[in-house]
C-alpha cells in the first residue's frame, strides 16, 4: 500500500493532511486569541490598580502601605528626578522602574519589558500612569508578570487533542465514503478481468446513479460493444479470407496433380494457363488484403495536388475493357489526396462498372458546390437494387448477377473504394441514373479547392 497507494488511501491520507494543518492553523489562531485575552485582561487589571494609586495621590502624600493589594501587584510611584516616592512591598529596595513614562500631552503608557529587575519572572506587563505636572509629577508603574505563548496549558492541551481527533474523524469518514464510491469501479474491474475473447457478450454493472462512474460504466459497455463487433467482423473476415484463398490454391493443387497423375494426357499450354489464371486470382486476393491492412492501418501516401480528368485518363488506358469507357470533364479538376490511392479508387470503380456494363461506361468529372469535386461513374447494366446499395460496399460480398459476370472477384473492390473516399476525407454512393435509363451510378465526391477563375 505504501509503494503503489491506493486511491482510497490516497484520499483518504490526503483528507487527514488538510485537515491536519487545517485544524493546526485553527489551533494557533486560537492560542493567539487566548493569549490576547489573557495580556488584554492583564492589562487592564494593572491599569484598574495603576488608577486607585492616581487617585489617592490626588488626595494626599501615598505611601508604601497605600500600594499593598490583594494579589501582590507590583506598583512604584516616582517623581520627576526618578526618585522613589512610595513603592509596594514587593518593590521595596529596587531601583527606579526602568520604563519610559508618558509622553507629552498623554497621561498612560503600556507596554511589555523584559529588562526590570523586579520580582515574579522574566518579562512583565508595564502600565504607567502620570498624575499632576512639573516637578510635583508623580509617575505610578503598576507592574505585571506577562503571559507566556500558552497562558492556559489546560485549555491549551484540551485544545490540541482536538488536532487528531478531528483528524481521525475525518479520515474515518472519507476512508468509509471512498470505499462505498469506489465500490462499483472495483466491481467494474473485476467484471473487467473476467471478460475474455469467448465471452465479449458480458457487460459491466452499471450503477444506478448517472455520476462520473456511471458514466465510466456505460462508456465501458459501448467499448465493449463496438469490440465485440470488431472480433465478429474480424472473424467474419478471417473467414471471408480463408474461403477466396482456399478456392484458387485447390485450384492450383488440382491443375498440377492431374499433371503429375497422367502427364501425357495433359495439354502443357492449357495446364500452365489454368494454373496462370488461379495465381493471378490468388494475387488479387492478397493485393486487395494488403491494401486493406493498409488502410485498417492509416498508411497512406503523402497528399499532393492531384488532377482527377488526367488520372482517370490514365487508369482508363492503362488496359484494355470489355464496354466502350468515354471520359466527360470541362478541364482539370483538381484535389489534395495520395495519389496512388485515388488512382485505385478510381480504377476499381471502372472495373465494376465495366464489368456490369452492357456497352458502355461515363466517367464524368466536375466542380460541384462548397469547394468538392464530383466523380461519377454511370453503366448501362442491370443496376443496383435499392436495398443492396450499401450491403455491396461491404466486404467480401457480392450479389448474384455479379458472380455470374465475373466468377473470379473477391468481393472487395468496392469496400476498398469506400475506404479509401472516407480516407481522403470524401464519400461513396450509389444512386439512380439521372436519365432514367437503367444502370447504377456511383458518385465520388472529394474536398477541394476551388477552381481557379480568369
Amino acid at each position: 500500500m505504501w509503494r503503489e497507494p491506493t486511491i482510497r488511501f490516497r484520499v483518504t491520507a490526503s483528507a487527514v493532511v488538510v485537515t491536519a494543518v487545517l485544524t493546526t492553523v485553527l489551533y494557533a489562531a486560537l492560542l493567539i486569541m487566548v493569549y490576547r485575552q489573557e495580556s488584554h485582561h492583564r492589562t487592564q487589571h494593572l491599569a484598574r490598580e495603576a488608577r486607585r494609586v492616581v487617585e489617592l495621590i490626588h488626595r494626599g502624600p501615598v505611601t508604601g502601605d497605600d500600594l499593598v493589594t490583594a494579589d501582590r501587584t507590583l506598583i512604584q510611584v516616582v517623581d520627576p528626578q526618578r526618585r522613589i516616592v512610595a513603592a509596594s512591598p514587593g518593590m521595596r529596595g529596587r531601583p527606579p522602574v526602568n520604563f519610559d513614562p508618558p509622553v507629552q500631552g498623554d497621561d498612560r503608557r503600556d507596554g511589555r519589558t523584559c529588562s526590570l529587575d523586579v520580582p515574579g519572572g522574566r518579562c512583565f506587563q508595564v502600565v504607567a500612569f502620570r498624575s499632576g505636572s512639573g516637578d510635583s509629577a508623580r509617575y505610578v508603574y503598576s507592574i505585571g508578570p506577562a503571559p507566556g505563548m500558552v497562558p492556559r496549558p489546560g485549555t491549551a492541551a484540551l485544545l490540541a487533542l482536538t488536532i487528531p481527533l478531528i483528524s481521525g474523524l475525518v479520515g474515518f469518514a472519507t476512508w468509509v465514503a471512498a470505499g462505498r464510491t469506489l465500490r462499483p469501479v472495483t466491481k467494474i474491474r473485476q467484471e473487467l478481468d473476467e471478460i475474455t475473447a469467448t465471452d465479449l457478450e458480458r457487460r459491466v454493472p452499471v450503477p444506478g446513479r448517472t455520476d462520473e462512474i456511471g458514466r465510466l460504466a456505460t462508456s465501458v459497455n459501448a467499448t465493449l460493444d463496438r469490440l465485440e463487433g470488431a472480433v465478429a467482423k474480424q472473424r467474419g473476415f478471417v473467414s471471408d479470407v480463408s474461403h477466396e484463398l482456399r478456392s484458387p490454391l485447390t485450384g492450383l493443387r488440382m491443375e498440377l496433380e492431374l499433371a503429375l497423375d497422367d502427364p501425357g494426357a495433359t495439354d502443357l499450354r492449357d495446364t500452365l494457363a489454368a494454373t496462370l489464371k488461379n495465381a493471378e486470382r490468388l494475387q488479387a486476393v492478397l493485393e486487395d488484403l494488403l491494401a486493406l491492412a493498409r488502410l485498417d492501418a492509416r498508411e497512406t501516401s503523402p497528399a499532393e495536388p492531384v488532377d482527377l480528368h488526367e488520372l482517370t485518363d490514365q487508369e482508363v488506358l492503362r488496359r484494355p475493357r470489355r464496354a466502350r469507357v468515354t471520359v466527360v470533364a470541362d478541364g482539370p479538376v483538381i484535389v489534395r489526396g495520395g495519389r496512388l490511392e485515388l488512382g485505385r479508387l478510381l480504377t476499381n470503380l471502372i472495373d465494376n462498372a465495366d464489368r456490369h456494363a452492357d456497352s458502355t461506361v461515363s466517367v464524368v468529372l466536375r466542380y460541384v458546390p462548397d469547394d468538392r469535386a464530383s466523380v461519377e461513374v454511370v453503366d448501362d447494366g442491370t443496376g443496383i437494387a435499392p436495398e443492396d446499395r450499401e450491403r455491396v460496399f461491404e466486404r467480401f460480398t457480392r450479389l448474384a448477377e455479379g458472380r455470374h459476370r465475373d466468377a473470379g472477384g473477391t468481393g472487395l473492390g468496392l469496400a476498398i473504394a469506400r475506404d479509401i473516399a472516407h480516407a481522403q476525407h470524401g464519400s461513396l454512393t450509389i444512386t439512380d441514373r439521372d436519365d432514367g435509363e437503367r444502370g447504377a451510378r456511383f458518385v465520388l465526391i472529394l474536398p477541394c479547392e476551388p477552381p481557379a477563375t480568369d
